[in-house]
């Protein structure tokens, strides 16, 4: 490499690189087997040595033995750049004999391999292999046999690591891959004068300085057909004579599907576009790989430099090829390939690739490849997007990056100075513009340097942009620049603020279990009697066969005899103990001593009594080999209440609600949604202490639960706990990665940090999940649900707004079973709003044949007292074979308006289906109003019957079954149902007053007169 390339080794003292060619293997000459060959090495342009000519035996394994050595040091001639990017290159050459009259040996190239020297980057002090030889064309080594391993034996080693721990630590290694340039301007054409296309950026590589990456001799190819997957990725240089040797070892171009892409052209939309490009248009093919090691402060810089411009520059050029470079070739292949511009030749079709690196800020994320638009090089918009002040081709020359410059830069320390001032005006701009050229003027005065000052046409440029020009590029870190946090440490730090609680193993315990070990017991015992009684008499007895009783009584007598006799009757005795004691604590709750004799006797007798019916039933169950009746279900199962609590809730009562939410829990603390909706409910109160107990309970019991997690980590952010809510939040999208929810919570996490990078991490991530996900759903057929999925990202945005301003909504209630003579007057104006209005166009158009939108309009329509219209959408709603996501409203509100319309056969049917779907209190007692008013005095009387029994605490209930009782004569009953009501506090007062008129014209129901 040049003499002015970066030094990246801090300390002064040079390392030797010791490299040892052992064998050969399968080598073949042109005279035939048994050639005399020699290895030369070859590293960064330098000759190391060759080894002595060796004959090889007829096999082709030969014994070379050679030693050689460079020296890694930071005023060079070998850095640490080069050992990052090039190889060893290893030429085995065939010694012909002499002929006669022949002064001097021939000699002839049988091919050449490269060793890769990264291993020596990544802390190994020594390493071997064995590398294939490759031959060149026309070497006799492309005639071997097929089972031949043509090849030599390598080793390198170091006395010391070149880089320190602390280098190999926090430095890192940049590896930037250019595969193609696509769709190229219609006037590149293979034929006429030699063109030289290159591709060129900077990177920091130790502290201020930079390191350029080169990429040269791109070739350009017609279109007609796909580059070629996976395929290898080539050395960035040309002086390597063997085609098979210019690969790198293990390293190819792979590709992948454009959506799992960085950069631009990956959206579905613009996939035509990309096929188009890589298959039909003209491209530059280059897959050349440039490795480049980052010291921890290049690694600093390179972070920072991202974060604050995001964008970086990729140029891209043309040189023409003359005859002068052919002169100058072999310098020019040391410093990074051949083939290359004369220092003087001006560069065209200058173009500029703006690269958005910063995914790479992203924990965890260690690589992007993508495609990139190319546009035409303007200073103003590359300074305005990248803050680099000159290009690399064209102020600094791309010869002078190679050959006499070494690492001038985009932020040179003259630049750095002028970047430190304000540039808002463009004149400072400009005068800035012209301070940095004329100092590379003087610094490269050899070179003809074009300094564009202002901004200028560049109509060669334009031509990329107009064509659709994109280059396809990967770029690749060893170590993510922002680590991620494992999950293991994401779950131990869940676990150190919400240790596990482990599922509790159901246990039925009181007075029936107690009762039912006791029968168990009773059994056992009654199973070693008969088995003692068939050892002492036999099993003589068959069916229908009758003992006298004089024979039963000598039997009983000598059973019990021997009983006694051998102790079983006391391990019987023993063995019943146990069950009688928990009989006595369980069933009887006595667990004092008594006050005297005669309560003991007493309580004896009484426990007596019911061991021996008790034993009865054990045995009758033995004997008549019944099995014991299931235990009848529980009236209210888990869903019941949860319904019941969301009508309370939805209605208002959120003391109820409450109730029900508490009683299930008392049902089965170990459910997890039992929590989360009771945790949601106080979080609806504005209980957040309660609201976070809840949702950290539901951790506890399962650490792998999403909506707990995410749960926590909401709780933790309104408690202005972020340190905890980012645990939590990272914790779910390592469980759930495909969770869309996930994603987009911690997005707008990071958004209230003002974390703008980790912001659109988790939004971009986001967006990858929904586009795959609604790539694999069947498209709409008219575009309608396009519309509709607007719409709800419009009504689900303004919701997120409120959420996060703290607004207040107003609690949307049901409806209440009610009825025309019943109901309070109230007169609600409709309002319109921009939400409503879109409906209503989508309604015109049918664009929306979906239940649930149909059900959200009705409430909509409901809440704005517009009955009519709140009527036309909830039947609509009830016309679909599919039901909406919420019918049981849908039925109680619709239900409600046909009363208040006094059409009670309808309001019965609307209300027996919601019965049969999710019955309640209140779908009972609409059922029960309806009859009532259709004088179906009996079936109202049942379904009113049925709503007490789900909630014996609503007082309209009681107050239609007192009137169903004044109606049928029943007095005692009437009175008890009136008086419930009044003790309820029944607020209806027009109930009150019917019930009131009723009383007087039946002449009872009201207990007080």
């Amino acid at each position: 490499m040049a003499a002015g390339s970066p030094s990246f080794i801090p300390s002064e003292a040079a390392k030797q690189v010791k490299v040892v060619v052992l064998e050969g293997h399968d080598l073949k000459g042109v005279k035939g087997d048994g050639p005399i060959t020699f290895v030369r090495a070859e590293y960064n342009g330098v000759v190391l040595g060759d080894s002595l000519k060796v004959e090889a035996t007829l096999d082709g394994n030969v014994k070379y033995n050679f030693t050689t050595s460079f020296e890694c040091h930071p005023e060079g001639p070998h850095f640490l750049d080069d050992v990052a990017h090039k190889p060893l290159i290893f030429t085995v050459t065939e010694v012909l004999p002499k002929e006669k009259k022949q002064k001097e040996e021939k000699t002839v190239i049988l091919g050449q391999t490269v060793m890769d020297l990264l291993p020596l980057l990544q802390g190994s002090c020594a390493f071997n292999a064995t590398l294939p030889l490759y031959p060149i064309p026309g070497s006799p080594l492309e005639t071997l046999r097929p089972d031949a391993k043509c090849g030599i034996d390598v080793t390198v080693s170091v006395q010391e690591s070149l880089l320190s721990p602390f280098q190999l630590t926090e430095g890192n290694l940049l590896t930037v891959t250019v595969e193609a340039a696509y769709s190229v301007p219609e006037v590149f054409v293979p034929t006429g004068p030699q063109q030289n296309y290159m591709v060129g950026l900077q990177v920091p590589a130790v502290a201020e300085k930079e390191c350029p990456f080169l990429f040269k001799n791109g070739i350009l190819k017609l279109g007609g057909e796909r580059e070629p997957v996976p395929r290898p990725k080539r050395w960035p240089f040309g002086n390597i004579l063997a085609p098979g040797a210019q690969n790198i070892p293990e390293s190819f171009i792979v590709g992948g599907t454009y959506e799992k892409e960085d950069g631009d052209l990956n959206t579905p939309e613009e996939r035509d576009l990309r096929i188009q490009g890589e298959t039909i248009k003209k491209r530059i093919v280059w897959d050349l790989e440039r490795r480049c090691y980052l010291d921890p402060i290049a690694v600093g810089c390179f972070r920072k430099r991202i974060a604050d411009c995001r964008c970086w520059p990729v140029e891209i050029t043309r040189v023409p090829v003359v005859a002068s470079t052919k002169a100058k070739g072999g310098k020019a292949d040391k410093g990074g390939g051949g083939g290359g511009g004369g220092d003087d030749e001006p560069i065209s079709f200058h173009g500029v690739a703006y690269v958005n690196l910063v995914p790479l800020l992203y924990p965890g994320v260690k690589r992007i490849r993508g495609a990139f638009k190319v546009v035409a090089y303007h200073d103003s918009e590359v300074y305005e997007k990248t803050k680099c002040l000159f290009s690399l081709f064209r102020d600094v020359g791309h010869q002078a990056v190679l050959n006499r410059l070494g690492p001038v830069g985009m932020y040179t320390p003259i630049t750095k100075g002028i970047l430190g001032k304000n540039m808002k005006e463009e004149k400072t701009i400009k005068e800035a513009m012209r301070k940095v050229s004329t100092v590379v003027r003087q610094q490269v005065s050899e070179i003809a340097v074009e300094a564009a000052v202002s901004v200028c046409q560049n109509l060669e440029g334009q031509q990329y942009a107009e064509a659709g020009t994109f280059i396809v590029m990967e770029f690749v870190l060893d170590k993510a620049l922002v680590p991620k946090r494992l999950p293991e440490e994401l779950a131990s730090r869940v676990r150190e603020m919400i240790p596990s609680r482990p599922q509790l193993p159901r246990r039925t315990a009181g007075a029936k279990k107690a009762v039912e070990d006791y029968h168990k017991q009773i059994t056992s015992i009654a199973e070693a009697i008969l088995d003692e009684y068939h050892e002492l008499f036999g099993r003589q007895l068959t069916e229908g066969f009758v003992i006298d009783r004089e024979t039963m009584e000598d039997q009983k007598c000598q059973l019990n005899y021997e009983l006694n006799n051998s102790g079983k009757y006391f391990a019987f005795k023993e063995q019943l103990k146990h069950t009688v004691v928990k009989i006595v604590r369980e069933k009887y709750l006595k667990t004092t001593p008594f006050d005297n004799l005669d309560q003991l006797q007493a309580f004896l007798s009484e426990l007596y009594v019911y061991l021996v019916d008790q034993m009865h039933v054990a045995l009758n169950q033995v004997l008549c080999q019944q099995s014991p009746s299931p235990p009848l279900p529980t009236f209210t199962t888990s869903e019941q209440l949860h319904l019941f609590a969301r009508e309370a809730e939805v209605n208002g009562d959120y003391n109820l609600a409450s109730t029900y939410y508490q009683e299930r829990l008392a049902r089965d603390r170990q459910d997890i949604q039992s929590w989360l909706d009771y945790g949601a409910f106080c979080l609806l109160m504005d209980d957040n202490l309660k609201a976070q107990e809840c949702f950290r309970e539901a951790v506890a019991l399962d650490p792998n639960n999403l909506p707990s997690l995410l749960l926590c980590g909401i709780m933790a952010v309104m408690l202005e706990h972020y340190e905890e809510a980012e645990v939590f939040f990272e914790d779910a999208t390592c469980l759930e990665p495909s969770s869309i929810l996930a994603w987009t919570i911690l997005g707008l996490f990071y958004d209230i940090q003002e974390n703008g990078i980790r912001v659109e991490m988790a939004f971009r991530e986001a967006s990858k999940l929904q586009k795959a996900r609604l790539a694999k759903e069947k498209p709409p057929p008219d575009g309608a649900e396009g519309v509709g999925r607007k719409l709800g990202s419009l009504t689900v945005s303004r919701m997120l707004s409120s959420i996060a301003c703290g607004e207040e909504q107003e609690p949307v209630k049901a409806a209440l079973p009610c009825d025309p003579e019943t109901a309070p007057a109230q007169v609600l104006q409709p309002t319109t709003s921009i939400f409503m209005e879109a409906i209503s166009f989508l309604m015109e158009v049918n664009a929306l044949q979906n239940p649930n939108v149909w059900a959200q309009k009705g409430h909509l329509w409901y809440l704005t007292g517009d009955f009519v219209e709140a009527k036309a959408c909830y039947e609509r709603t009830v016309s679909f074979v599919t039901d909406a996501k919420d019918m049981h409203f849908v039925y109680l509100r619709l239900g409600s308006i046909y009363l208040e319309g006094k059409e009670y056969d309808k309001a019965k049917h609307i209300y027996l289906m919601a019965c049969r779907k999710s019955p309640s209190c209140l779908t009972w007692l609409g059922v029960g109003i309806a009859c009532y008013r259709l004088k179906e005095m009996a079936e109202a009387e049942d379904a009113l019957s049925e709503a007490n029994a789900l909630n014996n605490h609503n007082a309209e209930v009681w107050a239609y079954l007192a009137l169903v009782c004044m109606q049928g004569g029943r007095q005692l009953e009437a009175e008890q149902s009136y008086k419930y009501a009044i003790k309820l506090e029944l607020a209806n007062q027009d109930l009150l007053q019917e019930i009131k008129e009723v009383q007087s014209a039946v002449g009872f129901g009201d207990p007080s007169f």
